[in-house]
This record gives structure tokens, C-alpha cells and sequence, in this order.
């Protein structure tokens, strides 16, 4: 089956050109063809993981499709990589992503757009099956620029509507101000390594970058300048929020399956290099626990429910980058694999519920839809669970595992970080069921022409939501904690990381050597920590949004004052960007305008004109009249003979020198 692995990406790509060509005539089978493409990557992908869980010991698949690119020593094949970590990602963008193209068959029947949709989704799915196939770093930004634009295509899909094609021309600046980043990181990789090939790149690494050097650490920096665009990190996670312009299939493919996910995936696929560059590290971990706090406490006070799930993505993304910082690969994937089960099922749910309301997504306009709508509201219970961390579900054991790697770094930093990463959970657990309790449960709130027409969805909506609802408790328990018998995930990825590990261990310092590694007690009490924390956040959800709405809340949002306004108005940063970056780009770009029409075109324009007004003077000569000839001619010669005879004088007298012309 590895042999034909390579076709994984051309089944959606023709898929996405049948669609695109001739979808007018198609109409509604469209979407099938999209679905059965992503089935037979499906197929592909169950083959290329029996192959490795049959042969823990396999070696890399590798395969070069052409000779891309050979100027002088710059050599780059169109190759593609399947290992491990490749097989993780395409379980997830398969799985999740066949699941996504079934329930858009009901959530955009009807759209005058359809063929458009799966034409736009299946080259999505095309570019994110070439990131993460990718045997190089070339490939893997074809694939990475390749979500960046379906991501603009798919999020203004609504092009009628302003805002919404704004908010796609948003994530497509955004995204290219960390792709600049990206690119400048591989320049810098080639100019040192003389390769872009992922096996040349990491076998000479500890050779050609010396442990904490300026280059690497350069180089590692850039790259994840690319990764925080990508995924919607601070400070550039400002496109992810108003990405929910797009269909809500969309926001669930881009959260749980492909383009947020790049990021992360990225930085594990270059786990050597980054092993390598300890303050790269630091930042990484930084960077993440600090965009996970910020991004769940915004996500306390939003009303809109695909905005809420917006800032759980950038949060738990936040989680899977702290995860990586610590040196903890595994688990920062482990965490991206169960959170794209449970992310799909919230936003499909979501969904859903938005698709019986007529597209209404403020929660303060739902409410009690619990009745009209079971399997809906089942199936968002359990991914809700699974997301705030309730024991036993995907997402506890995922979480629960960065928690556990932070607190065990041994270090005053490990614990900090543990603390940013509890408090953000507490605040999980909070707006997670915030948003349950405001759209199921409760007095209903729905406008009396929507509550009308309430009804739960077909069967091609609702059954891809209790697949993923299965996935959100089944997914985790490939990973389990040690007091459980130990990850088999984590072993399974161990070859792709054994060389960062190795790198760790190498340079650890006495502190970091986990001081509690080992001990099942401590291990039971941070997971106990973790338990209560769950707990708790469901008791202040209910108080406030269950047993006190809308008195209690609005209460605390006076009480709070100005840290309830800098939650609800999403820290500012908008306010910020505004203000300071597009209002000066905004007035470079004026002073730009009027410099290229007044000066630029001033001087072609005023070229142009001169030389039509002298033509027209010209012209007049050009008159077809003899006798003006004539005039002409005898003009020119006495001009010639008093230009001689005045030469002469001056020369005779002699200002002029004889014989000068």
C-alpha cells in the first residue's frame, strides 16, 4: 500500500478541477465526488498505517515524482515523506476532513455556490495533504501557501457580503506577513546546510549548527514567525476570530484538520533543529503558554458561539506550542490529534445549531434547544467534555499530558508554565459550558420565526457529529498516562523525535532531569489538580450561565469593570492594529498614491503633453501649401548665411578663433 501512497494528494486535486470545470453541470454530485476523493485517501492512509503498526521499525518512506528544480548546487526533487508523524497527520485531515465533506452535503444544500464550495474544500484538502507529505522544506511551503489561499477563497466564500471578504483578505495579510518569516528561515537553512531536503537538513544539523548558535536559533525563529502566522499566535492570531465569516464546514476544517494545525506540525517535523536553539525554545513555550491565557480568557465573554470555538482553537493551539517548547513533541501532537476530534464535532455542531436558526450565531439568542435538537446537543456535551478536560475523554489525556511534562520540567520555569496552563484550563472549563449552557439549555431565547421552523438536522449532518463525539472519548486512549500503563502514541512517534530527544537529554541540566519523572504519586496529584479544576470550571459556568442567567452574569460583568471590558473587547489588539499598523499603511499608502499620480505620472503625462503641443506647432507647417514651403526654405537659408556672415565678423575681430566650427 506505501507504494501508491503517493496519490493521496491527486485524488482531491481532481477532484477539485472535475468540481471547478464542470461543476455547473454536475450540480448537487459534486459533493459526491469530493466525498468519495476523500475516501480513497482514506483508504490510503488506513494502508500506510497497518504497514507501520505491523513494522514499528520501518524505515521512512520516500519518493521523489520529479526533478523539480536543478540550478548549479540548488537541487530540489517533488518528493514526499511517509513516517510516523506524516501517517498522524494524515489520519486527522482524512478522518476528520471525509467527515467534514458528508455534513457539508446538508449544511450547504440549496447554496448557489455548491459546486464552488467542494471544488474550493477539496483543493484545500490537496494543499494540506502536500504540506504534511512533504520530503522537504520547498514542497512543504507549496502546501503551506496552498492553505493560506484556499483559507482566503473559503473564509470569503459569502463574497456578497463586505465583511465577510474582508475577513478573507485579513487572513490571507496576515498569514503572509509569518510566511515572510517562513521564507527567510529556509533561506537561511539552505545558505548554511546547502540543502532544503527534511533527511539532509536533520542528519547534518549537529554538525553544521553548533547547540545554541546565533544561526540556528535565527533560523528556528524565523520559521516559527511563520508557524505563529499560521497558527494564530500572539500577535498574529487577529485573522482566526473573523475567519467565522466563512460556511461553518469551513471553520471546522480549518480548526480541526488543516491550516492551524501547519504550524505545529511544522515545528515537530523540525524538532532537531529547534533542539538545537534552547532560547528558540523558550520562545516557542513563551509564546504558546502566554496566547493560550490570553485567547481563553477573550473566549469568557464572547457572545457570537463560532467566535467562542475560534478562541478555544487558538488557545489549545497555544497548549500544543508550550508543549513543544518544553521539548515535549510527542504530546503537543498527541494534544493536536484528539483536539481535531473534539474541535470538528464543536464547530459541526455549531453548525447545526446556527443551520436550524437560520444562521443566527449570537448564544444570547438561542438557548433550550436541547429539546428540539438531542442528537445536536449530545454530541457538543461530550466534545465538550472532552475539550474542558473531564477524565477519561481524548482531550483530558492529551492535556493533562502537556500539564504533567511542565510541571516535571523541573525548573521554576516548568512551574510557571504549569501555572499559565491550569488557569487557562479552569477558563476552558468555563466558556466551554458557557456556550452549552446559552445554546441548549435554559429558557429558549430563538426569534418566534426561527423556533417555528427548530428541528434537528439529516442524517448526512448528525451522523459525522456522533462519529467525531466517539472520537473525542475514543482517540485519547492511545495515549495513556504512565500511572495507565504508558503512551503507545508517543511510542509510535518515537522515531521521527528519538534524535531531538537524544538532543535534550544531551544538554540537560541537573534541574530539568524531571526531578518527579517517574514518581506515580506526584503524577496522581497533578492529575488530581487537573480533575478539580474540570470541576470547578463546570460549577462556575452553571452558577453564572445555568442557575443565574442573565442576573448573575451581568452582575459580574459590573463587578469585573474594566477586566470584564479588556475580555469582551478581545484585549484591544484589534483596537491596536488599527490604530497604530493600518492607519500608518493606510497613510504610506495615501502619500504613495498621490506621489505616483503627481510626481510619477506628473512627469510621464507632462512628457507626453510637451511633446503633443510641440507636434501640434509643428503641424502647422504641414500644410500642404507650396508658397509656405517655399517661405520656409528661403527663411532657413538667410538663417544659414547670416549665421556664416556673423561667424565672420566675430572672427575678424577676434572673439571667435579662425577656422572654429
Amino acid at each position: 500500500m506505501l507504494d501508491y501512497v503517493w496519490l493521496i494528494p491527486l485524488f482531491p486535486a481532481a477532484s477539485a478541477f472535475v468540481c471547478g470545470v464542470w461543476g455547473k453541470r454536475l450540480k448537487t454530485r459534486t459533493g459526491w465526488i469530493a466525498i468519495a476523493s476523500m475516501c480513497a485517501t482514506l483508504v490510503l492512509t488506513a494502508g500506510a498505517l497497518i504497514a507501520f503498526l505491523a513494522d514499528p521499525a520501518r524505515e521512512p518512506f520516500r519518493k521523489t515524482l520529479f526533478q523539480w528544480i536543478n540550478v548549479g548546487s540548488f537541487n530540489v526533487g517533488f518528493s514526499i515523506l511517509v513516517d510516523p508523524l506524516t501517517i498522524v497527520m494524515l489520519v486527522v485531515v482524512s478522518v476528520v476532513g471525509t467527515l467534514v465533506f458528508i455534513y457539508s452535503t446538508g449544511y450547504m444544500k440549496g447554496d448557489a455556490g455548491y459546486a464552488r464550495f467542494f471544488s474550493f474544500m477539496s483543493l484545500f484538502a490537496t494543499a494540506m495533504y502536500l504540506l504534511v507529505m512533504a520530503d522537504n522544506f520547498l514542497v512543504l511551503f507549496i502546501g503551506w501557501e496552498g492553505v493560506g489561499l484556499c483559507s482566503y477563497l473559503l473564509i470569503g466564500y459569502y463574497m456578497e457580503e463586505t465583511w465577510r471578504a474582508e475577513a478573507g483578505k485579513k487572513a490571507f495579510i496576515v498569514n503572509r506577513i509569518g510566511d515572510a518569516g517562513f521564507l527567510l528561515g529556509m533561506a537561511l537553512i539552505f545558505a548554511t546546510c546547502g540543502s532544503l531536503s527534511f533527511e539532509h537538513v536533520f542528519d547534518h544539523a549537529p554538525e553544521v549548527f553548533p547547540y545554541g548558535g546565533l544561526v540556528v536559533t535565527a533560523a528556528t525563529l524565523l520559521l516559527f514567525v511563520g508557524a505563529i502566522g499560521k497558527s494564530a499566535q500572539i500577535p498574529l492570531f487577529v485573522w482566526l476570530p473573523d475567519a467565522m465569516a466563512g460556511p461553518t464546514p469551513v471553520s471546522a476544517l480549518i480548526h480541526a484538520a488543516t491550516m492551524v494545525t501547519a504550524g505545529v506540525y511544522m515545528v515537530a517535523r523540525c524538532n532537531v533543529l529547534y533542539t538545537l536553539a534552547p532560547v528558540s525554545m523558550t520562545v516557542v513555550a513563551v509564546v504558546g503558554a502566554a496566547t493560550a491565557f490570553v485567547a481563553a480568557s477573550i473566549g469568557l465573554t464572547q457572545r457570537d458561539i463560532k467566535r467562542v470555538l475560534a478562541y478555544s482553537t487558538i488557545s489549545q493551539l497555544g497548549y500544543m506550542f508550550l508543549a513543544l517548547g518544553l521539548g515535549a513533541f510527542a504530546a503537543g501532537i498527541f494534544h493536536l490529534y484528539t483536539h481535531a476530534f473534539f474541535k470538528g464535532a464543536l464547530f459541526l455542531c455549531a453548525g447545526s445549531a446556527i443551520h436550524a436558526l437560520s444562521r443566527e450565531q449570537d448564544m444570547f439568542k438561542m438557548g433550550g434547544l436541547r429539546k428540539a435538537m438531542p442528537i445536536t446537543w449530545a454530541t457538543y456535551l461530550i466534545a465538550t467534555l472532552a475539550i474542558a478536560g473531564c477524565p477519561l475523554t481524548a482531550g483530558f489525556f492529551s492535556k493533562d499530558e502537556i500539564l504533567w511534562r511542565a510541571i516535571s520540567h523541573g525548573s521554576v520555569f516548568g512551574r510557571a508554565l504549569w501555572g499559565v496552563g491550569i488557569v487557562s484550563a479552569l477558563m476552558t472549563a468555563i466558556y466551554m459550558f458557557r456556550s452549552l449552557f446559552l445554546t441548549f439549555h435554559g429558557q429558549s431565547r430563538v426569534e418566534p420565526e426561527a423556533a417555528a421552523h427548530l428541528h434537528e438536522s439529516p442524517a448526512n449532518m448528525t451522523v459525522p457529529l456522533i462519529l467525531l463525539a466517539l472520537g473525542s472519548i475514543a482517540a485519547g486512549w492511545i495515549g495513556l498516562p504512565a500511572w495507565l500503563g504508558g503512551s503507545r502514541f508517543e511510542a509510535f512517534l518515537g522515531p521521527v523525535m528519538e534524535e531531538g530527544r537524544k538532543m535534550l537529554a544531551q544538554h540537560a541540566t541537573a534541574t530539568e532531569v524531571a526531578v518527579h519523572h517517574g514518581s506515580l504519586r506526584f503524577e496522581l496529584v497533578i492529575t488530581g489538580v487537573s480533575i478539580g479544576v474540570f470541576l470547578l470550571g463546570v460549577v462556575v459556568a452553571g452558577f453564572y450561565f445555568l442557575w443565574g442567567f442573565p442576573r448573575r452574569p451581568e452582575r459580574a460583568a459590573r463587578r469585573l469593570g474594566p477586566i470584564y471590558q479588556l475580555s469582551s473587547h478581545r484585549w484591544w489588539w484589534d483596537d491596536f492594529y488599527n490604530a497604530v499598523i493600518v492607519r500608518a499603511v493606510a497613510g504610506f499608502a495615501r502619500f504613495i498614491g498621490w506621489f505616483d499620480f503627481r510626481v510619477v505620472d506628473g512627469i510621464v503625462n507632462g512628457t507626453g503633453r510637451t511633446t503633443l503641443a510641440f507636434g501640434r506647432e509643428l503641424r502647422r507647417f504641414q500644410n500642404g501649401r507650396v508658397q509656405h514651403y517655399a517661405l520656409g526654405i528661403f527663411l532657413g537659408v538667410n538663417i544659414i548665411l547670416i549665421v556664416l556672415l556673423l561667424k565672420k565678423i566675430l572672427a575678424e575681430i577676434g572673439i571667435v578663433p579662425p577656422g572654429s566650427p
